[in-house]
């Protein structure tokens, strides 16, 4: 069974044949996806569309990349809606949440300090209702674990991981899974391969970012229909993964869906059928 533990399944790229991305990603082999939010205006979109299929999950956070956009009350309403979604098995974790240093206005020092407010209060609302959370982790990675120091029980993913080998295990020993996607299926991204080749197999997850991140058979370009990525990429991802590891696919993939499951417990009462 595959699971999409991050796919950006509202975006407006898909609003023409979403129904058709979901079935074709079921025929990939696809089980479960797990639709994050990324402010306010979208917590009910996400939680709405993830009922709407067999399979769909979501998580509710306020991205890094929305912080100057967001008020210090759209923290007051995710708690809110937090506490709504609890009875809803289809809601699995806080997300996406996190730090991004590579845009260049989030790394003025004003907004910088924005986002670790909004980073830290979500990190706290997690610990508060013992939710894992959905990690943006961009040139971050060290001020990211700074705080997850500081809330001990919080867990969950680390997506689109792209630190050091040291940073990797930081997270690891803190019993977060490490999100591999897209950019592992490129040759020239050497130090995303080897991460993904000789961490712990126990530490991995699979996701898409659909539809950023498209992996490399997909092209590059993004005028071109093509290079939108979906989630039934997912099982050309596993397949390099496997590849990658020496592995039998079928292995990667059971191996991949237990880890998302243990690091997003939610997710066991999620069935794909």
């Amino acid at each position: 069974m595959l699971i999409d533990t991050h796919c950006h399944l509202d975006a407006g790229e898909f609003a023409p044949d979403r129904a058709a991305v979901i079935a074709r990603a079921r025929q990939a082999g696809v089980a479960v996806i797990v639709v994050p939010s990324v402010e306010r205006a979208n917590f009910d979109i996400v939680g709405a569309l993830a009922r709407s299929f067999p399979g769909g999950a979501y998580a509710l956070g306020i991205h890094p990349m929305y912080v100057p956009r967001a008020q210090d009350a759209d923290l007051d309403w995710l708690e809110c809606r937090i506490q709504a979604a609890l009875p809803d098995p289809r809601f699995v974790a806080i997300g996406e949440i996190g730090l991004d240093f590579f845009v260049p206005e989030l790394k003025a020092p004003d907004m910088a300090a924005r986002q670790e407010h909004f980073y830290r209060a979500q990190l706290e609302l997690a610990a508060r209702y013992g939710l894992p959370v959905l990690l943006h982790v961009r040139r971050s990675q060290d001020l990211l674990l700074k705080h997850l120091r500081q809330c001990p029980m919080v867990t969950g993913v680390a997506h689109a991981f792209n630190g050091s080998f040291q940073q990797a295990h930081q997270f690891i020993e803190r019993g977060f899974a490490l999100g591999f996607g897209g950019a592992m299926t490129f040759s020239r991204a050497r130090q995303i391969r080897r991460l993904a080749a000789q961490l712990p197999l126990e530490a991995l997850v699979l996701e898409t970012d659909a539809p950023d991140l498209a992996p490399a058979w997909l092209g590059s370009g993004s005028s071109s229909a093509r290079a939108r990525n979906e989630p039934a990429e997912l099982a050309g991802i596993g397949r390099e993964l496997a590849a990658l590891r020496n592995v039998e696919e079928a292995f990667l993939v059971e191996a991949t869906a237990r880890n998302a499951r243990r690091v997003l417990p939610r997710l066991a009462d999620v069935s794909g059928s």
